[in-house]
């Protein structure tokens, strides 16, 4: 079985309930990470199926045998040509909980945390080519400016790009440590932290191109999911909730509302939740990560009129 200590689940019970499982229903955890949410899919089934996505190698280590259960060890941008070569039609409902695991950013090696002074990598799979050394030492300043002030949501990012320059020109940025002292004098005091937690999650986002890839998923949802299919995604990032909301709303990841002739929104699905759905006082203080965690749900039209 999936280790706990991995990845805690969540908002496990409300993603589960937006699922609205039937037992023999076909679904797709596209974020397996420790595999909470999919155990939890599994023990609702009866005759039905779980198909579950994770680019990350390591999480093949926390795999569980389930005759019921199909492991793909690929991005979920990807998602429609497995389910193509798996021979799956439209399935009832996806799952993401998108963003880094608790495995992820504690395990010093990959350099996903500024808590440890670790080797810059942050790749959640070894197939990306360009990891956060290459891009701190290799990008430009607009580059880095971009990432910082688009991804980072940081204030200042041309100063926070000219110190990386600076320090990169004395010596390689090799190590997480060495990233946090060229950027050390632009962190405001007292928020040392989270200034420092924004600028690791833009990097790390620029490394695994997770705007891209979330974007290219949701539209394959149109479609990978059945009429009355659920969508229910998990994010951290207001750009990626953005992407999200605009999605349901819209049909598209840009916002932008298109109309029939008769004058009909034309958007595949329609949102469950009418409000973005947040985790409870008792969750955040159990699970930190929990705090910044957006959950919205989808169901996918059921026919023509509904649109």
């Amino acid at each position: 079985m999936a280790n706990g200590n991995y990845h805690i689940p969540v908002m496990l019970k409300e993603s589960i309930a937006g699922l609205a499982l039937q037992p023999g229903g076909t679904y797709i955890d596209l974020t397996f990470g420790g595999g909470g949410h999919s155990k939890e899919i599994l023990s609702r089934l009866d005759k039905g199926r779980l198909i579950a996505f994770d680019q990350d190698p390591d999480v093949r280590d926390h795999l569980f045998h389930n005759d019921n259960f199909l492991f793909i060890n690929h991005n979920f941008r990807f998602m429609k040509n497995f389910l193509e070569y798996n021979r799956v039609g439209q399935v009832d409902g996806v799952l993401a909980d998108l963003g880094v695991s608790s495995y992820q950013l504690d395990k010093e090696e990959r350099g996903f945390s500024y808590r440890f002074d670790s080797p810059l990598d942050m790749r959640m799979s070894p197939g990306i080519r360009e990891g956060a050394k290459e891009i701190i030492n290799k990008g430009s300043r607009e580059r880095l400016t971009r990432i910082i002030k688009e991804y980072g949501e940081l204030s200042r990012a041309g100063y926070w790009a000219d110190n990386i320059i600076r320090a990169r020109a004395a010596s390689p940025i090799e190590t997480t440590g060495q990233l946090v002292e060229s950027v050390r004098i632009l962190l405001k005091k007292g928020k040392e932290n989270k200034d420092l937690s924004k600028f690791f999650q833009a990097l790390r986002i620029e490394v695994n191109k997770e705007i891209e890839g979330l974007e290219e998923m949701l539209m394959q949802c149109i479609d990978c999911v059945k009429p009355g299919g659920r969508l229910v995604i998990m994010s951290y990032h207001s750009i990626e909730d953005r992407i999200v909301k605009n999605f349901i709303n819209t049909g598209n990841t840009e916002g932008i509302v298109r109309k029939d002739f008769f004058g009909n929104k034309l958007a595949p699905f329609r949102a469950v939740n009418r409000k973005v759905i947040l985790a409870g006082e008792e969750e955040v203080e159990r699970n930190s990560r929990a705090r910044s965690a957006r959950l919205r749900i989808a169901e996918r039209n059921r026919n023509e009129e509904e649109k």
